[in-house]
């Protein structure tokens, strides 16, 4: 029996063609895909950015945030504990030297400023009354030297009297011999007073000397308490700007404690925090540039700091020229700092793609700029508008400068 042929729809032939077509040119490119061993994804041309690989005059420099502080700056500190009494200046204003900006109360240090008084005066009276007694005592020595004096010639007459008369046999041995040694007795008194009279003196110069040092200790001693007392004001030492001042009304103050400082303001300086990769190449001696109010500034790098904090150093810098007015200590300024001479080298823009690929890789865009591959590269010295390429690009490519975040591992970058 014959049996009844359908016919195909036309519409479903052609669309299965196509289909089959699809099909097999997918499977082409993922073949070709597994093949090569790349990925790829595909951006839109707005959301990236890109730049020319140049060959021109690279400017060895940095760009860093530099500080304004003074060149001098003294710290204000008690010399006496207190509580404060009052605040004569405040923060910010202008000081001349020996202002007093603020004053203390101390009533045991009154207390002993009145002990030491006392004691001066009863070390004073003490030897008023031992130079009177030395006085007096001097004085009775002479008298008895004259008494001895005036005694011993009288009994040198009697003697001479004595001998002439036992001479010429008119008195007794005896009466000449009581004479002689009266004599003897008062030549012996008068040399024993004159020996006492120079041991006295030597005596009394040495315990006035050392009384009178005592009492100079002590009138030293009270000058320094009271000195103490005036240290109670607390005055600036230079004259400069108030930059701090931290006491408030009935605050307890030991000695020694910093309470504020003054910025001397005819010398200022930039301090900058430079990254420490660069630390083997900054040297006292290099120039920067900073600009203020439309005006360039040159500075001079004068120290460098050894210490590393949070992987940076501090460095200060001194200005070239007078830059005194309407400068004020705590502004921040960019500042170029020049590391080497410019020369010439192949730069590509600066851009997030450094961060992205630590600088080693960079997608370089084909020339007809739909598509960007994944290449491997050397990033050199940077400055603040280029990078230096030392391998993989040439003058006149093209490459993506924008963060390469979003493109996972991709080999390719196809862009629309």
């Amino acid at each position: 029996m014959d049996r009844e042929i359908k016919q195909r729809n036309p519409i479903l032939k052609k669309y299965g063609w196509i289909a089959s077509v699809i099909i097999i040119l997918t499977g082409i490119a993922i073949y070709a895909v597994a093949v090569s061993g790349k990925t790829s994804c595909t951006i839109d041309s707005e959301a990236i950015t890109t730049g020319e690989v140049i060959l021109g005059e690279f400017n060895d420099n940095i760009r860093v945030s530099g500080k304004v502080e003074t060149g001098v700056t003294v710290q204000v500190s008690a010399l006496e504990s207190g509580i404060v009494e009052s605040l004569n200046v405040e923060e910010g204003a202008f000081v001349n030297a020996g202002d007093i900006i603020l004053t203390l109360h101390n009533p045991n240090l009154r207390q002993q400023i009145l002990d030491s008084e006392s004691q001066l005066a009863e070390k004073q009276n003490m030897l008023r009354d031992t130079e009177i007694a030395m006085e007096k005592e001097r004085l009775q020595i002479k008298q008895d030297i004259l008494v001895a004096r005036t005694e011993l010639n009288r009994k040198r007459r009697v003697a001479r009297q004595q001998e002439s008369l036992y001479n010429e046999k008119l008195t007794s041995r005896e009466e000449y011999l009581v004479a002689e040694e009266d004599c003897q007795l008062a030549e012996e008194n008068y040399r024993l007073l004159l020996n006492r009279e120079r041991q006295d003196s030597l005596y009394r110069s040495v315990q006035l000397e050392m009384m009178r040092e005592s009492l100079t200790n002590m009138q030293e001693n009270f000058r320094l308490v009271r000195q103490r007392a005036e240290n109670l004001n607390i005055r600036a030492s230079h004259s400069g700007q108030l930059g701090s001042l931290n006491a408030e009304l009935g605050q307890s103050i030991p000695s020694g404690m910093q309470v504020g400082q003054i910025n001397i303001l005819d010398n200022y300086k930039m301090t900058a925090r430079i990254d420490e990769h660069y630390i083997d190449r900054v040297s006292p001696g290099l120039k920067a540039t900073a600009n203020r109010s439309n005006r360039k500034l040159t500075l001079t790098l004068v120290k460098v700091y050894p210490e590393v904090s949070d992987g940076t150093f501090r460095a200060d810098f001194s200005f070239n020229d007078s830059v005194t007015d309407n400068l004020r200590v705590g502004q921040t300024y960019s500042m170029d700092l020049v590391l080497g001479e410019p020369t010439e080298a192949v730069m590509v823009p600066r851009g997030t793609f450094f961060q992205s690929s630590g600088g080693r890789k960079a997608y370089v865009l084909d020339p007809d700029g739909k598509s960007a591959t994944l290449r491997d590269i050397r990033i050199g010295r940077q400055n603040p508008r280029y990078f230096e390429v030392l391998e993989g690009l040439r003058p006149g490519e093209q490459i993506i400068t924008s963060s390469y975040r979003n493109f996972g591992d991709a080999d390719v970058i196809e862009i629309r």
